[in-house]
């Protein structure tokens, strides 16, 4: 009889242990990387934004152009390892205007996305001519060619 109480005493002791329960962690929300955010830019439309970090978890009711993307992390170790890191993107005319929260922006986003590209200088191009230009460097290793035949006979 003894033993038996010993034993419940004992397990019940045990188990009121919470350090020794395992506890899992409980994501929700969005999580974003910041390799996603680096890939926006201003003048993206609303389809594009959500190709490339998903759908957003609030959109606010009285303003459809403003997206929030939250992320909580509830950790089972403890709250100091908890997470929680927002990021919110405002559209005008179904384009991306701004962008703020707890990620860093890069330094390509205030370029518009369909922005014409620089073109390079083509005067380090060999191959490149004018209109107007003869080209003669064909002309030159033909006689080079003929030389080293004539040497070779010879």
């Amino acid at each position: 009889m003894y033993f038996r109480v010993a034993i419940i005493i004992t397990a019940l002791t045990l188990s009121s242990c919470s350090s020794w329960v395992y506890r899992y962690d409980v994501p929700q929300g969005n999580y974003l990387e910041q390799k996603s955010i680096d890939k926006l830019q201003v003048d993206m439309t609303k389809e594009q934004v959500r190709f490339i970090l998903g759908s957003p978890v609030v959109v606010d009711a009285f303003d459809n152009d403003t997206w929030s993307y939250i992320y909580k992390l509830k950790s089972g170790r403890g709250k100091k390892f908890d997470v929680r890191k927002q990021f919110i993107i405002k559209f005008s005319d179904d384009k991306l205007v701004s962008a703020s929260g707890d990620f860093k922006l890069s330094d390509k986003f205030n370029t518009p996305f369909n922005a014409p590209a620089e073109e390079e200088s083509d005067t380090n191009n060999k191959f490149s001519a004018k209109q107007g230009d003869v080209v003669t460097e064909g002309k030159q290793d033909e006689d080079k060619l003929g030389e080293n035949k004539a040497a070779i006979k010879n």
